[in-house]
């Protein structure tokens, strides 16, 4: 049998468990950022500010097709975690096929989706009229990558349902230089302008799902027939019941993204390019925290799958407190370094430049001092993800869209325009409180349920 990365979760050190298991995916996020910032830099310096300011008029749009991907994706492997943890391999066969049918799918609708919808979208976002085209040229390649985002996407779920957390990091190191390559080449050399940024990124994302497939097939459990992919009524509502709520989750929070985006729009292209600015190190502040986060719903889902309530509780202490002191690390970084890190994305009239620096670090500087409470928000809605409930993270994700539209409406009214920044961070508390509550209201339940259970099978020997 081919030696592979897979592992199962439900025996050994929790703490040493998920450590090892988000380290991969920390790097790998930091290289996936790393060519997403590339992107911002080589656009920001080899176009100009106007150029940035299209890009980050596209960031929420982006973010909320991304975000259906990513929340199906995500769904199915709950699933495919919890059965891996049970040891039912041919049900675990049977989801994967029928997760494959499903995905192709969707590739088709949120394609026609996005490509029919893009004018219409970039119209009620107030787009401002001298970086629409700029945006509209982005948004149209990445759209059209995504069937090959949806590919990778679902490929690296079912590796980390496994255990696998080393492949994608390999597939996003990969991926990150041929990113950085083809952007230097197609921006700096051809002069392709920010087509050129979207189209490295796209092929960049195909080269990540093809290595990951290549791993995928070496998987002795994976050897799934024709017969797999026959669509079975309840396999096929048991992944949409986990997928779409966290598809739901993902279109909530990007759409408060993109009302908190049209706000933006309308203070001008200088403080749209300092918030894009700022917007680009968002990912490496999350970074460590969504990495805890998968670490966490496969873990929660393995050891469910198992019956280990006990584990699942030692590996939640264990995760919260890993998360909390990165998210203290990554704040003392980004308040000392951050201002250098954002004039990278930054050049043009001095002080056009010195101007959008300015609005930068005073967003990226509010978001670093409540940084903890976006972890404690992802490891938490990650936990409850992991125990198959992905209604309550979908509902998180409505509060933070209440949250944060109500900020954006009613703080720059009062307080200026710095009233956008803390939109993000009401947010997070919003959701925050939700899920911590929802999570230990979870535990108990299915706590009682397992005593009951052992009750009666104690009275039935009797």
């Amino acid at each position: 049998m081919q030696k592979t990365n897979t592992k199962v979760m439900t025996s050994g050190n929790p703490a040493k468990l998920l450590l090892f298991f988000a380290v991969p995916l920390m790097l790998g996020n930091l290289f996936q950022q790393m060519y997403t910032m590339v992107d911002t830099i080589i656009v920001g310096q080899g176009v100009g500010v106007q150029a940035l300011a299209s890009l980050g008029a596209a960031d929420w749009l982006n973010w909320l097709f991304l975000g259906l991907v990513t929340g199906l994706t995500q769904g199915f492997s709950i699933q495919i975690s919890q059965l891996y943890g049970a040891g039912k391999i041919e049900k675990l066969k049977q989801t994967i096929g029928n997760s494959i049918v499903l995905t192709v799918g969707a590739a088709v609708v949120f394609l026609l989706i996005a490509q029919g919808g893009l004018r219409l979208f970039l119209d009620l976002m107030n787009t401002p009229s001298d970086i629409y085209a700029g945006s509209e040229s982005y948004l149209r390649i990445m759209f059209g990558g995504i069937p090959v985002i949806l590919a990778y996407n679902l490929a690296a779920s079912i590796l980390r349902a496994l255990g696998d957390s080393k492949t994608p990091l390999y597939a996003m190191i990969i991926a990150a230089c041929i990113n950085i390559g083809l952007d230097l080449l197609f921006v700096m050399v051809f002069h392709w302008g920010i087509p050129g940024a979207a189209i490295a990124t796209v092929i960049a994302q195909a080269f990540s799902f093809l290595f990951c497939f290549v791993v995928l097939r070496k998987i002795e459990v994976l050897k799934i027939s024709r017969r797999d992919t026959k669509l079975e009524k309840g396999v096929v509502v048991r992944l949409l019941t986990l997928g779409m709520p966290l598809m739901f989750q993902n279109v909530i929070i990007s759409v408060g993204g993109m009302v908190v985006q049209t706000v933006i729009n309308g203070f001008g292209f200088i403080f749209v390019a300092g918030f894009t600015a700022a917007n680009k190190l968002y990912g490496l502040l999350e970074m460590a925290a969504i990495s805890f986060g998968y670490a966490i719903t496969t873990y929660t889902g393995q050891n469910l799958g198992a019956g280990r309530l006990d584990r699942i509780r030692t590996g939640m202490r264990s995760g919260m407190a890993m998360a909390a002191l990165t998210s203290v690390a990554v704040s003392a970084v980004m308040l000392i370094f951050g201002r250098s890190i954002l004039s990278l994305f930054v050049s043009g009239d001095p002080a056009q430049t010195a101007e959008v620096l300015s609005i930068a670090y005073r967003y990226l500087s509010v978001m670093s001092y409540f940084l903890v409470v976006l972890y404690a928000l992802c490891v938490y809605r990650s936990a409850l993800q992991g125990l198959g409930d992905t209604v309550l993270p979908m509902v998180s994700g409505i509060v933070e869209f209440v949250m944060r539209v109500c900020a954006v409406m009613l703080l720059p009214a009062v307080i200026g325009q710095n009233g956008v920044f803390y939109a993000e961070i009401l947010a997070w508390i919003g959701a925050a409180v939700l899920l911590v509550t929802s999570y230990y209201r979870k535990m108990h339940q299915l706590t009682h349920g397992k005593q009951m259970k052992r009750k009666t099978a104690d009275d039935r020997s009797h």
